[in-house]
Protein backbone atom coordinates (compact mmCIF):
# COMPACT_ATOMS: atom_id res chain seq x y z
CA UNK A 1 0.00 0.00 0.00
CA UNK A 2 1.71 3.49 -0.83
CA UNK A 3 1.98 5.99 0.81
CA UNK A 4 -0.95 8.51 0.26
CA UNK A 5 -0.90 11.03 -2.12
CA UNK A 6 -0.11 14.52 -0.33
CA UNK A 7 0.56 13.61 2.93
CA UNK A 8 3.94 14.89 3.96
CA UNK A 9 6.54 13.05 6.31
CA UNK A 10 5.03 14.64 9.35
CA UNK A 11 1.35 14.00 8.74
CA UNK A 12 2.09 10.19 7.33
CA UNK A 13 3.97 10.08 11.05
CA UNK A 14 1.14 11.51 12.96
CA UNK A 15 -0.72 8.95 11.04
CA UNK A 16 0.83 6.63 12.19
CA UNK A 17 0.93 7.51 16.15
CA UNK A 18 -2.91 7.74 15.67
CA UNK A 19 -3.52 4.50 14.35
CA UNK A 20 -1.28 2.88 16.50
CA UNK A 21 -2.94 4.62 19.72
CA UNK A 22 -6.04 3.04 18.48
CA UNK A 23 -5.03 -0.44 17.29
CA UNK A 24 -3.13 -0.71 20.96
CA UNK A 25 -5.75 0.56 22.88
CA UNK A 26 -8.03 -2.08 21.14
CA UNK A 27 -5.89 -4.99 20.67
CA UNK A 28 -3.49 -4.21 23.27
CA UNK A 29 0.25 -3.91 22.67
CA UNK A 30 0.48 -6.86 21.02
CA UNK A 31 -1.16 -5.32 18.52
CA UNK A 32 1.01 -6.26 15.03
CA UNK A 33 2.90 -3.91 13.28
CA UNK A 34 0.71 -4.54 9.94
CA UNK A 35 -2.46 -3.69 12.11
CA UNK A 36 -0.87 -0.34 13.02
CA UNK A 37 0.18 0.07 9.43
CA UNK A 38 -2.95 -0.99 7.38
CA UNK A 39 -5.09 1.05 9.89
CA UNK A 40 -2.86 4.30 9.09
CA UNK A 41 -3.14 3.95 5.45
CA UNK A 42 0.61 3.28 4.77
CA UNK A 43 2.42 -0.27 3.95
CA UNK A 44 4.25 -1.97 6.40
CA UNK A 45 7.38 -0.90 4.86
CA UNK A 46 6.22 3.00 4.74
CA UNK A 47 5.76 2.22 8.65
CA UNK A 48 9.49 0.54 9.29
CA UNK A 49 10.42 3.97 7.41
CA UNK A 50 9.37 6.02 10.10
CA UNK A 51 9.67 3.45 13.02
CA UNK A 52 12.42 1.43 12.54
CA UNK A 53 11.41 -1.13 15.30
CA UNK A 54 7.78 -1.49 17.12
CA UNK A 55 9.77 -0.93 19.97
CA UNK A 56 10.50 2.79 18.55
CA UNK A 57 6.75 3.45 17.69
CA UNK A 58 5.70 2.44 21.12
CA UNK A 59 8.08 4.22 22.55
CA UNK A 60 7.57 7.57 20.59
CA UNK A 61 3.06 7.12 21.20
CA UNK A 62 3.87 7.32 25.00
CA UNK A 63 6.57 9.92 24.99
CA UNK A 64 3.92 11.56 22.73
CA UNK A 65 1.21 11.40 25.14
CA UNK A 66 3.20 12.60 27.90
CA UNK A 67 4.31 15.66 25.96
CA UNK A 68 0.75 16.38 24.72
CA UNK A 69 -0.27 16.49 28.57
CA UNK A 70 3.13 19.10 29.44
CA UNK A 71 2.13 21.14 26.54
CA UNK A 72 -1.81 21.56 27.44
CA UNK A 73 -0.13 22.99 30.91
CA UNK A 74 2.13 24.95 29.53
CA UNK A 75 -1.33 26.16 27.33
CA UNK A 76 -3.01 26.52 30.54
CA UNK A 77 -0.34 29.23 32.21
CA UNK A 78 -1.73 32.43 32.95
CA UNK A 79 0.21 35.04 31.57
CA UNK A 80 -0.85 37.75 34.13
CA UNK A 81 -0.22 35.22 36.52
CA UNK A 82 2.75 36.14 38.67
CA UNK A 83 2.19 34.72 42.30
CA UNK A 84 3.68 31.40 43.64
CA UNK A 85 1.49 28.43 42.41
CA UNK A 86 1.30 29.46 38.76
CA UNK A 87 2.88 25.99 37.52
CA UNK A 88 0.22 24.05 39.85
CA UNK A 89 -2.73 26.08 38.84
CA UNK A 90 -2.18 25.36 34.93
CA UNK A 91 -1.92 22.11 35.95
CA UNK A 92 -5.20 21.51 37.61
CA UNK A 93 -6.67 23.80 34.90
CA UNK A 94 -5.46 21.46 32.17
CA UNK A 95 -6.14 18.27 34.45
CA UNK A 96 -10.13 19.19 34.72
CA UNK A 97 -10.74 20.58 31.18
CA UNK A 98 -14.39 19.94 30.28
CA UNK A 99 -13.63 20.38 26.79
CA UNK A 100 -12.84 16.84 26.11
CA UNK A 101 -15.34 14.49 25.31
CA UNK A 102 -15.15 11.97 28.46
CA UNK A 103 -15.22 8.93 25.97
CA UNK A 104 -11.83 10.62 24.36
CA UNK A 105 -10.58 10.82 27.95
CA UNK A 106 -11.37 6.93 28.82
CA UNK A 107 -9.96 5.70 25.89
CA UNK A 108 -6.27 8.02 26.49
CA UNK A 109 -6.47 6.40 29.74
CA UNK A 110 -7.28 2.84 28.48
CA UNK A 111 -4.15 3.39 26.36
CA UNK A 112 -1.83 4.59 28.86
CA UNK A 113 -2.89 1.56 30.64
CA UNK A 114 -2.08 -0.74 27.81
CA UNK A 115 1.13 1.40 27.71
CA UNK A 116 2.21 1.51 31.15
CA UNK A 117 2.81 -2.29 31.17
CA UNK A 118 5.50 -2.20 29.09
CA UNK A 119 8.74 -1.68 31.17
CA UNK A 120 10.43 0.43 29.36
CA UNK A 121 7.39 2.90 29.11
CA UNK A 122 6.39 2.78 32.96
CA UNK A 123 10.13 3.80 33.17
CA UNK A 124 9.39 7.36 30.83
CA UNK A 125 6.34 8.06 32.83
CA UNK A 126 7.80 7.06 35.75
CA UNK A 127 10.88 9.79 34.60
CA UNK A 128 7.66 12.03 33.80
CA UNK A 129 6.26 12.16 36.84
CA UNK A 130 9.51 12.79 38.59
CA UNK A 131 9.63 15.38 36.72
CA UNK A 132 6.53 16.86 37.60
CA UNK A 133 7.08 16.66 40.91
CA UNK A 134 10.13 18.28 41.34
CA UNK A 135 8.26 21.11 39.13
CA UNK A 136 5.27 21.55 40.82
CA UNK A 137 7.23 20.91 43.90
CA UNK A 138 9.32 24.19 43.03
CA UNK A 139 6.51 26.46 42.07
CA UNK A 140 6.32 28.47 45.68
CA UNK A 141 3.68 26.50 47.42
CA UNK A 142 3.79 24.37 50.37
CA UNK A 143 4.54 20.73 49.47
CA UNK A 144 1.39 19.48 51.17
CA UNK A 145 -0.28 22.29 49.32
CA UNK A 146 0.32 20.51 45.96
CA UNK A 147 0.58 17.10 47.06
CA UNK A 148 -3.07 17.82 47.82
CA UNK A 149 -4.06 19.64 44.91
CA UNK A 150 -2.28 17.64 42.18
CA UNK A 151 -3.99 14.35 43.80
CA UNK A 152 -6.90 15.90 43.63
CA UNK A 153 -6.71 16.83 39.98
CA UNK A 154 -5.73 13.62 38.90
CA UNK A 155 -8.02 11.66 40.98
CA UNK A 156 -10.96 13.58 38.81
CA UNK A 157 -9.11 13.30 35.45
CA UNK A 158 -8.52 9.60 35.83
CA UNK A 159 -11.99 9.32 37.60
CA UNK A 160 -14.03 8.58 33.72
CA UNK A 161 -12.04 5.45 33.17
CA UNK A 162 -14.25 3.87 36.08
CA UNK A 163 -17.23 5.45 34.62
CA UNK A 164 -17.61 8.44 37.48
CA UNK A 165 -16.79 11.18 35.53
CA UNK A 166 -17.64 14.41 37.18
CA UNK A 167 -20.33 16.15 35.66
CA UNK A 168 -19.11 19.87 34.03
CA UNK A 169 -20.56 22.10 36.78
CA UNK A 170 -18.71 19.82 39.26
CA UNK A 171 -15.77 19.95 37.29
CA UNK A 172 -15.51 23.60 37.72
CA UNK A 173 -16.03 23.91 41.50
CA UNK A 174 -13.78 21.25 42.02
CA UNK A 175 -11.34 23.29 39.80
CA UNK A 176 -12.32 26.61 41.73
CA UNK A 177 -11.50 24.72 44.82
CA UNK A 178 -8.27 23.72 43.98
CA UNK A 179 -7.67 26.95 42.64
CA UNK A 180 -8.42 28.79 45.62
CA UNK A 181 -6.56 26.31 47.68
CA UNK A 182 -3.19 27.58 45.69
CA UNK A 183 -3.95 31.21 46.65
CA UNK A 184 -4.70 31.36 50.56
CA UNK A 185 -1.06 30.19 51.29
Amino acid sequence: MPRKAGRSPEETRRALLDAAATVIRTRGVSASLDDIARAAGVSKGGLLYHFPAKDALVRTLAQDLLDSFRTEVHAALDPADTAPGRLTRAYVRASLDTSYDEVAVRETIALIAQLISIPEIAGLARADAERWERELHEDGLPGDVVTLVVAAADGASTAPLWGAGIDVAAARKLEQQLLALTRTT
